[in-house]
C-alpha cells in the first residue's frame, strides 16, 4: 500500500510564497516519478509540475512555469512544491502523486497513487 502525505497549505496573501511536502512510504520512492496536480472549484483537476525519478528531468505547466519549483529528497521520501509570486487563480486543492514511470510525465492517467491534497488559498 503506498501512502502519500501533503503538507504546507494555508493562506497566503497574493504575491507570497509557499512550499508544499509530499510525504511517501510504503514503496521505492527513489525509483518512482512524482507530480503535482491542483483543482479549483468547479474545474476539472489539471496538472502543476513533475519531477522523474533521479530529479534530473523536470516539466511545468505553462500556467506556473518561473513562479513553481519541483525537488525531491530520494533520502527523505519527500518532494516540495516551491511556490512563488502566487495569485488568486493558484487557489485549489494541490494534490502529490507518484507514478511507475520514471520520466516526469504530465497525464495525470500516468499516476497510480495519489495523496489525499492540501489546500492552498491565495487572497488579493
Amino acid at each position: 500500500q503506498v501512502q502519500l502525505v501533503e503538507s504546507g497549505g494555508g493562506l497566503v496573501q497574493a504575491g507570497g510564497s509557499l512550499r508544499l511536502g509530499c510525504a511517501a512510504s510504503g514503496r521505492s520512492f527513489s525509483t518512482s516519478s512524482m507530480g503535482w496536480f491542483r483543482q479549483a472549484p468547479g474545474k476539472e483537476r489539471e496538472f502543476v509540475a513533475a519531477i522523474s525519478w533521479s530529479g534530473g528531468s523536470t516539466r511545468y505547466a505553462d500556467s506556473v512555469k518561473g513562479r513553481f519549483t519541483i525537488s525531491r529528497e530520494n533520502n527523505k521520501n519527500t518532494v516540495y512544491l516551491q511556490m512563488n509570486s502566487l495569485k488568486p487563480e493558484d487557489t485549489a486543492v494541490y494534490y502529490c502523486a507518484a507514478s511507475d514511470i520514471k520520466t516526469a510525465v504530465g497525464s495525470s492517467r500516468n499516476y497510480n497513487y495519489w495523496g489525499q491534497g492540501t489546500q492552498v488559498t491565495v487572497s488579493s
